[in-house]
């Protein structure tokens, strides 16, 4: 700050000032618990006011050219003012450093009234501030025509906290907090502090633990291996997708084609020396790429702040704070936005089930568990080396909330898929007898998680019309996906691991043995409605040891390819939204790895372009095709013509759109020998054309098929009146109109 003069009429130095010796000692040792009891101004009973500054690099401190008196022993600095002087209620400090000897200017925080008010605190403690990002952590203000950097942090049971950084030296001393009362929430405001600034919270515990801790609020962190908050900037970016910001709201997802393209933006593409590509180069290329390809969603691996790239984001250390790696809050909002602007949507993984140990972060936050519980048996994933929220806790389910919320507000998320669901569920999951403590009616089901989900989903659904939510919830358990009104979780849909298990499992067998296993395909239906399902072949499904979907497919190379042409025709023929992780959709050899990026040079051959191409057209025909999306979570939509064909492993069925005459069938022959003569039902007279063939040259296939339109015979099958022969080419699908 430019030092400016002031003048004060301040007698020379009186009787020596009467110190609370045992508040300015606290001060000196950093255990006051009330820094603004001491510092600051204060009128004295004789009418004077006492300044104190309490400033320990400091050899002396001037006000108004008016030198401060040191407290013998201590770095505090006191001014008595006689009543009736004139001063600033902010004084301008100039002061010299102790080893240096220049001189500084600076203002005291101590001077400045409390900045939350009594209905944020109210909020806070009731965990119901749904907007609790815009009152705690760390934001630019300006207090009484002064700029600086408002905190605030909830550190129950602290004996001090207070804010540490370059600013300061990292001395805890220089900057401790005030305590507002019982609610366990500290503020300060700290004039001068610009954005960029590196921050931290030091935090003398109950029981006297001294930690170091980065802001849980905080907006930016630092890239890793840093650890430190940043003070963050205002946001500057213009929105310009008020468009399809106002259709989502009416955004009629269940019957609509939802189709979504996986993306670890770390491992897309990265630059020739292995680094990132920023939002900014992903902007460029992987909304066009994504375009092309027709899908109509991009989800986005957790873009919150994480330590560990191996841990692929799903260990988060910062839930506000969009990861360093790519780039700054505001390139974030102009990826999201340029998506909508090109008809995409964004959905983001977001981890509210655990996170990590790391002592720098929300373990232990005050040296004891705070947003984690206590008892190693409710509050501790054994097998991933984590913890778990106490959901029990308003503030802890205020805080993820409101995290869910802020993404949604600040980045114009479409959708968030919950990770990890069915451990929240379960207070017994993957532990084994003693690990576990069961719920206070003696069951395995953990309650204060249900209750957290239903808010969750409430708070979204109302607060955001036609934003999705998604869960990966791997059990049984029931009405995931269905109304909170109605006894459900409130979900919007649910990943279907059943389908995805079961399917792979089926097509990673040699054909020869497929009609021993034909049950794997059909028993989804036996449960196909009783949620809204996603389809999902995501990035579990190709790491740690598992395979690419290409590798896991039987057979030669030709046969490998087909039989994943195959398979994905098949995700596209099953009812539900569909999803796909990146590199899928180019057939990929390698598993995927976070540390490289996807085998680009593979689309110059033609097999791989081959498989791109048809899921490009895959795309293209869900997206046209009402009878493929209309009713992908009612029955309505969905019909066998044979699902007992097991002896030549062939699937038909029947797809319907809303429209009576909106129909598609599809054949899927599971085996490598052409059929001939192949005769199904059909549910309409006319002559049925091919659409799609799996088998096409187009997609690198043997180019059998059924190149004029089919009529359709006045001979009944399989419950219907009329019936076709096709043709059914070798480990391929087709996919069959009624003509015009």
């Amino acid at each position: 700050m430019p030092h400016t003069k002031q003048r004060m009429n301040v007698p020379g130095p009186a009787a020596p000032l009467q110190v609370i010796d045992e508040s300015i000692a606290r001060l000196q040792a950093g255990t006051h618990h009330d820094p603004f009891e001491v510092l600051g101004l204060h009128v004295q009973s004789d009418g004077h006011r006492l300044f104190r500054v309490f400033l320990p690099p400091a050899e002396a401190i001037e006000v108004a050219d008016t030198r401060m008196t040191r407290i013998a022993g201590t770095d505090c600095f006191e001014l008595r003012i006689p009543p009736g002087a004139a001063v600033e209620p902010h004084p301008l400090l100039r002061w010299q450093h102790k080893r240096t000897g220049h001189w500084h200017t600076a203002r005291s925080s101590y001077t400045f009234a409390p900045q939350l008010g009594e209905l944020d605190l109210h909020l806070l403690g009731e965990g119901r501030h749904l907007q609790a990002w815009k009152v705690l952590g760390a934001r630019l203000a300006c207090v009484d025509g002064i700029d600086g950097c408002q905190f605030a942090v909830w550190a129950p049971a602290a004996q001090r906290v207070s804010v540490i950084g370059d600013f300061n030296d990292w001395d805890g001393r220089r900057h401790p907090m005030r305590c507002r009362g019982a609610t366990g929430i500290w503020e300060l405001f700290i004039p001068g502090l610009a954005a960029g600034q590196a921050y931290k919270y030091e935090i003398l515990g109950p029981h006297g633990q001294l930690v170091k801790k980065t802001d849980p609020y905080a907006r930016r962190m630092f890239l890793r291996p840093e650890t430190a908050s940043r003070v963050p900037e205002d946001q500057t970016h213009v929105w310009g997708d008020a468009a399809w910001v106002d259709a989502r709201a009416g955004f009629d997802w269940q019957h609509r084609p939802i189709s979504v393209y996986e993306v670890h933006p770390g491992s897309w593409r990265r630059h020739a020396d292995g680094s990132f590509y920023g939002w900014n180069e992903l902007t460029a290329e992987l909304i066009p790429y994504v375009q092309e390809l027709g899908y109509t969603h991009i989800e986005l691996l957790p873009v919150a702040e994480h330590p560990l790239d191996a841990s692929w984001g799903y260990q988060v250390s910062g839930y506000y704070a969009p990861t360093a790696r790519f780039g700054t809050p505001d390139d974030f909002r102009a990826f999201v936005d340029a998506c909508h602007q090109a008809g995409i949507g964004v959905l983001l993984d977001w981890v509210p089930a655990h996170f990590p140990k790391d002592d720098w972060a929300l373990a232990r936050f005050t040296g004891e568990a705070v947003y984690e519980h206590a008892d190693p048996r409710r509050g501790e994933h054994q097998d991933w080396g984590t913890l778990i929220f106490n959901f029990g806790r308003h503030e802890v389910r205020n805080f993820l909330i409101a995290n869910a919320l802020y993404w949604l507000e600040e980045f114009h998320i479409d959708g968030l898929r919950v990770d990890a669901v069915a451990s929240m569920l379960y207070l017994d999951y993957s532990r084994r007898d003693g690990e576990w403590l069961p719920n206070a009616y003696g069951g395995r089901e953990n309650i204060e998680a249900i209750h957290f989900l239903r808010e969750l989903n409430t708070a979204v659904h109302g607060r955001f019309p036609g934003v999705l939510t998604i869960a990966e919830e791997s059990t049984a358990w029931p009405a995931v996906s269905r109304p909170v009104e109605l006894g459900g979780l409130g979900f919007s849909m649910k990943w279907n691991m059943g389908w995805m298990n079961d399917s792979l499992a089926y097509i990673e067998q040699d054909p020869v043995h497929r009609k021993y296993h034909h049950n794997r395909l059909t028993f989804s239906q036996m449960y196909a409605w009783t949620e809204n399902f996603v389809l999902p072949l995501s990035h579990d499904e190709v790491v740690h040891m598992k395979k690419s979907l290409l590798d896991k497919m039987p057979g030669d190379t030709s046969q490998r390819f087909a039989n994943l042409r195959l398979f994905y025709a098949w995700q596209y023929a099953h009812p539900g939204k569909k999803l796909l992780f990146m590199g899928g959709e180019f057939a990929q050899w390698n598993e995927w790895r976070e540390a490289g990026q996807l085998d680009w040079a593979l689309l110059r051959f033609p097999m791989h372009d081959g498989i791109r191409a048809l899921l490009r057209d895959l795309n293209r025909l869900y997206r046209s095709e009402g009878a493929l999306h209309d009713y992908d979570f009612d029955p309505r939509g969905f019909r066998w013509i044979d699902c007992h064909d097991a002896d030549q492993s062939v699937l038909s069925l029947l797809r319907q759109g809303r429209d009576e005459s909106d129909r598609m069938v599809i054949l899927l022959n599971f085996t490598p020998v052409p059929r001939h003569g192949y005769r199904i039902g059909v549910p309409a007279a006319s002559a049925w054309g091919e659409v799609l063939n799996s088998d096409s040259m187009y997609y690198g296939g043997g180019n059998l098929g059924n190149g004029a339109p089919i009529a359709a015979q006045n001979q009944p099958w399989m419950g219907f009146e009329q019936s076709i022969e096709v043709v059914l080419p070798p480990l391929g699908a087709i996919f069959l109109k009624p003509c015009p």
